[in-house]
């Protein structure tokens, strides 16, 4: 007689191999957290660069407009610079503790410097002193912010189901452009709402305060995140990681990640202030069509996720480095004082930026092995965005104050050319099981 009870798996081991309800609910929830968290990061991030006019004249001496501009951008590229070591030390921390410690800790970081910014004296009041304290806020919120990034970017592509990878992870990036279109709606109210002699006094101080009190909201969400799987896989397994290679993964991805950066802070954080005080263009109505263009980026990243996890990342962000490099200057020279001229420059530009951008967490994340892999996000990840992107508004209008503006569209491509040749080199990562990363 032929056995039946051999043919077929028991019940018990159905429900082992198949996720519970329980769980992909818990998945949902620490999705949903480490998202808002990472919403709100990004808002007060982008904050200061939506306000930067403003901070100047509030916190740089007011007699040379220009001169305070620079300093306050510089002070936004100062606090990009320590990114990479925030991405470091957190990265370690993350791949020895855990991502929801460090997800916890860069929040309570990030809220502090945003309530530290919302309350600080002035350069009236104090002096240089004012710049001073501004810097070293920005110092912590960059530290933090690159542990943050890191961390979320592996966290998220950890969770996600393999075939899907791209298109969770493209949540990371809904929540950069998510802040920064939030950031913008409250520039947009303010100096809409405000007189413009009432923002310069007080009212650019309002965003900072309103991220101070959202991030108890966060705290409470991220205080019940569940560890990802695969970084307790991790910790069971004794076997010594592989190091070989790494450094060359974290050049390339460096090189990937240049000419996304700087296009990305370009036309996310840049732009408007360009607008504003090169082409003379209305405060509000440069703030409210950056937020349009952003949220029509924003709707198409988890198309382009999807559409990556169909015919692979490297296809996705070549296409990406090809179109921004033919499109950097035209796009550039569009911009007038007519606001319908930033909305189609802006709308263009990020919506082709989205497409490498949305899929930055599952390549960053499907380049490392996962005992090291919160640390070389970290430090490539960090490094790029300080090096290329942070500094992208600065260099901009330094080149512009000296009659140089076409340098700036020239760097894009430049970088977007960095972008495409690392593309060809990297090899092709899509649906890779993290736990054997």
């Amino acid at each position: 007689m032929v056995s039946t009870t051999s043919s077929s798996p028991s019940h018990n081991q159905r429900e082992q191999t198949l996720p519970s309800v329980s769980t992909i609910q818990s998945k949902k929830r620490s999705l949903l957290a480490s998202t808002v968290g990472n919403l709100l990061e990004w808002y007060e991030w982008s904050a200061y660069a939506v306000f930067a006019p403003f901070i100047a004249k509030a916190m740089f001496d007011s007699s040379d407009p220009v001169s305070a501009l620079l300093s306050t951008l510089a002070v936004f590229a100062v606090g990009f610079l320590v990114r990479p070591l925030g991405g470091v030390v957190f990265g370690r921390i993350a791949d020895r503790k855990g991502r929801k410690f460090v997800l916890i800790t860069t929040m309570l970081m990030m809220a502090g410097g945003s309530l530290a910014i919302g309350i600080m004296p002035t350069y009236a009041a104090v002096g240089a002193w004012a710049s001073v304290l501004l810097l070293l806020i920005r110092v912590v919120q960059g530290f933090a912010h690159g542990g943050e990034s890191a961390t979320a970017n592996s966290y998220i592509s950890e969770l996600a189901p393999p075939n899907r990878r791209g298109l969770w992870g493209s949540i990371v990036f809904m929540a950069i452009f998510g802040g920064s279109v939030i950031a913008y709606t409250v520039g947009g109210t303010v100096t809409s709402v405000l007189s413009d002699s009432a923002v310069a006094s007080w009212g650019w101080r309002v965003p900072f305060l309103i991220g101070a009190v959202f991030a108890i909201v966060v705290l409470y969400l991220r205080r019940n995140m569940e560890e990802s799987e695969v970084f307790s896989h991790k910790a069971e397994d004794s076997v010594k990681v592989p190091t070989r290679g790494i450094a060359r993964k974290i050049i390339l991805l460096v090189a990937m990640i240049s000419g996304i950066t700087v296009a990305h802070y370009t036309w996310s954080s840049y732009v408007s202030t360009y607008a504003i005080t090169q082409q003379g263009m209305n405060a509000s109505s440069a703030f409210w069509i950056t937020v349009v263009a952003q949220l029509i980026a924003l709707v198409t990243l988890p198309f382009w996720g999807i559409l990556s996890d169909r015919i692979g990342r490297r296809p996705v962000m070549i296409g990406f480095a090809i179109t921004m490099f033919l499109i950097a200057i035209p796009l550039k020279e569009m911009i007038t004082d007519e606001p319908w001229t930033l909305l189609v420059a802006s709308t263009i530009a990020l919506v082709v930026v989205a497409a490498a951008g949305s899929i930055l967490a599952a390549t960053m994340a499907e380049s490392f092995p996962t005992k090291v892999r919160t640390q070389g996000i970290g430090f490539a990840y960090s490094f790029a965005v300080a090096a290329f992107g942070g500094s992208a508004p600065y260099l901009n209008a330094l080149f512009i104050e000296r009659g140089l503006g076409w340098v700036s569209s020239a760097y894009i491509m430049f970088l977007c050319a960095c972008t495409f040749v690392a593309c060809l080199i990297m090899k092709e990562t899509k649906g890779i099981d993290l736990r054997d990363a």
